[in-house]
């Protein structure tokens, strides 16, 4: 016996083998003790419990080698990368390489499809495949995107890279082929990688010097006098489909009562652990009700809504950058207002180009 607890003055509470209770009947029978079995544990209580109970007993077998079968294949494939890699082209990618849901996990040569993506793509540095349970993991490192480093020792020009008007040149090394307040375009010469001599002739060089242009960035938004805007109702109405594979079922079949809502679905992967997934998919579907409210805008009104949106967008091209002019162009409609907004600015536009004979 194991686990003694004492009640009280006359009863005892403890644990016993199976096997040792009928002893411990007897010993009870010559101290006239009584004995209550308060409860049964253990594995053998257990068979016995469900022995009569079959058909549990089938399925709960057929659940278990359902799920062992299960486990061979992959069920999920998982993306982690920065968001400049667009994941769909990723899982198109490796789907044609054999990596998809359904396959026999023991099928896939990774190797292969890390090969395959680095030869693909250039904006990769790195890639990883991790099969966890029936789960794919692909981990990407985007490679850093560099400026083509000409060495010194090879000969080069120095061209536009876009348009502009010429504010200042100065060449270390080259023949400027421009001058203040000329026009260029891009890919124009600004410094040729060469110079001439009255006796030695062209001598081609490695050229260096810098540029600098007045450039323009532009944007155009056109805003509309009359416009409607979204307004949420709060009524909600929410629907859900189970995904087997690739066998749906609709758990509804009323299409919302809404005349005019909005839809948000959302795919939940059934797992049993962390990494074990199952081809089974829960989509839910949100559908939220909304009014279409009339907005009317003055002429001023829209004028700054245009200026903001144009700025908002020409943000990330002017940053950093000497801003020399701005000018606000607006072209009244009946309808609509158009505003175009031109930043000129002052910056470096030379950039080295390798000559090739």
């Amino acid at each position: 016996m194991w686990d003694l607890e004492r009640k009280d003055n006359i009863t005892l509470i403890a644990d016993i083998d199976k096997k040792d209770f009928k002893r411990l009947r007897e010993i009870s029978k010559k101290t006239k003790c009584k004995i209550k079995i308060q409860a049964k544990k253990g594995l053998p209580f257990v068979v016995k419990k469900y022995k009569k109970r079959k058909v549990f007993i089938i399925l709960l077998l057929l659940i278990f080698l359902l799920i062992f079968s299960l486990s061979h294949f992959i069920w999920n494939i998982e993306i982690e990368c920065s968001s400049n890699i667009s994941k769909g082209e990723i899982i198109d990618l490796v789907n044609q390489e054999g990596l998809k849901t359904g396959v026999l996990k023991n099928s896939i040569d990774t190797k292969e499809i890390i090969n395959k993506i680095r030869l693909e793509r250039d904006d990769i540095a790195w890639v990883g495949i991790e099969i966890k349970g029936t789960n794919a993991i692909i981990k990407i490192e985007e490679a850093d995107e560099k400026p083509e480093i000409i060495d010194e020792e090879e000969y080069c020009n120095i061209v536009a890279n876009k348009d502009g008007i010429i504010t200042k040149i100065s060449a270390g090394n080259g023949t400027p082929l421009v001058k203040e307040g000329d026009v260029v375009k891009k890919g124009d010469i600004l410094i040729a990688g060469w110079l001439e001599g009255k006796y030695t002739g062209r001598q081609y060089v490695h050229s260096i010097g810098e540029v600098q242009a007045k450039v323009w960035y532009k944007n155009t938004q056109k805003v509309y006098l009359q416009e409607t805007k979204k307004e949420e109702t709060g009524s909600l109405e929410t629907k859900y489909s189970v995904k087997i594979n690739n066998f749906q079922i609709n758990l509804h079949k009323s299409i919302p009562k809404f005349e005019k809502y909005d839809t948000i679905e959302t795919t939940e992967k059934l797992k049993l652990f962390s990494n074990f997934y199952l081809p089974i998919e829960i989509i839910k579907y949100e559908y939220k009700e909304y009014n279409e409210v009339p907005i009317i805008h003055s002429v001023e009104e829209a004028k700054e809504i245009g200026i903001e949106k144009a700025e908002e967008e020409l943000k990330s091209d002017i940053e950093d950058k000497e801003i020399t002019d701005k000018k606000i162009n607006v072209r009244t409609e009946k309808d609509y207002i158009e505003v175009e907004l031109i930043y000129e600015v002052k910056e470096e536009i030379g950039l080295e180009e390798k000559i090739v004979f």
